[in-house]
């Protein structure tokens, strides 16, 4: 069934938007707050590497927050550094001293510290997961309680290409953003009883990330704004859960991670040299399988292995007894 545009609302919800004061995170904010949320804009400031932030963090955020208001809407603006509990401690609780409820929580707080691996310093790897992967966590394990509580929460991860399919020079980055979606993943499985669903956005955009990589033509097509009504979806009332939507260009497509059917080695089969020789066979996506959990895929190969060792397998001596 479509969902109409004009049906999404967010009146009475609270949003979290972290990296607001540019880019993406800007329009998701502005969008939420044109749709009735009151938002709370989270921004600590600085450079696109994470280094600079200036004496008053929050200036990018203020900006948004003032624009948000000349329009109507409700917003504060926050510097909390999202790689400190304690200071995301503060604005969790500054929310709900303020509103009593968080309902949206976007996690898009990124930075970016390009290098290919050989030439890496790990202080940069480091830095780069400690803001995507584990700035995410102590934003999402702060607004937890409160949305399990609630029975209602809707959390989006930031993930992107360079996660899932990689991009040179962007090991930290990729690393932390193929963690994002392992992190829905589970958050998916544990969240979905007290009516949370986790989603993620892979976006492909022009902001302060990409400004110095593509040309002007790709940038005008790569307008941000156009991320934003897949963002929103999946922070909404209708979203589905455990699902990660690539936003860019005008083009929405869903990610989805497939295993293929795989070849049953019997016992004295088992070796290198086998696996090699059935490379093709096991490698091939003729028929797959998108697997709900962990423990679904385990289920499935000990499901096979009992069919190939037929109904007596495991019967020891006695058994008929």
């Amino acid at each position: 069934m479509s969902i109409q545009s004009d049906s999404i609302r967010f009146d009475g919800r609270v949003a979290i938007v972290t990296g607001a004061g540019n880019g993406l995170g800007r329009g998701y904010a502005l969008e939420l707050a044109a749709r009735g949320a009151r938002v709370v804009v989270n921004d600590l400031g600085g450079g696109r590497d994470g280094r600079g932030a200036p004496d008053d963090a929050e200036t990018a955020a203020e900006t948004v927050v003032a624009e948000i208001r000349s329009r109507g809407g409700e917003a504060i603006a926050d510097g909390a550094n999202v790689t400190d509990p304690a200071q995301v401690a503060a604005m969790v609780e500054r929310t709900l001293g303020l509103w009593g409820r968080i309902d949206v929580l976007i996690n898009n707080a990124g930075i970016l510290r390009d290098k290919s691996f050989a030439k890496m310093d790990l202080e940069d790897f480091r830095s780069v997961v400690d803001v995507h992967l584990m700035g995410a966590a102590n934003v999402t394990h702060a607004v937890w309680p409160t949305m399990r509580a609630q029975g209602y929460g809707r959390i989006l991860m930031t993930t992107s290409t360079s996660g899932v399919y990689g991009n040179f020079g962007q090991s930290n980055y990729g690393a932390a953003k193929a963690g994002l979606v392992g992190l829905m993943n589970v958050l998916h499985l544990e969240g979905v009883r007290n009516g949370i669903h986790v989603n993620a956005v892979a976006p492909t955009a022009a902001t302060r990330m990409t400004s110095d990589i593509l040309d002007e033509t790709a940038l005008a097509r790569l307008n941000p704004d156009f991320v934003t009504p897949a963002a929103l979806f999946l922070v909404s009332e209708q979203a589905p859960s455990r699902t990660v939507i690539l936003a860019g260009a005008g083009t929405y497509a869903r990610l989805a991670i497939v295993e293929s059917d795989g070849v049953f080695l019997p016992e004295g089969e088992r070796t290198p040299e086998a696996v090699a020789a059935r490379f093709a066979e096991i490698a091939s996506l003729d028929r797959q399988h998108e697997i709900d959990a962990g423990l679904s895929h385990v289920d499935r190969i000990l499901k096979r292995a009992a069919e190939a060792a037929g109904p007596n397998a495991g019967r020891g001596q006695g058994e008929d007894r």
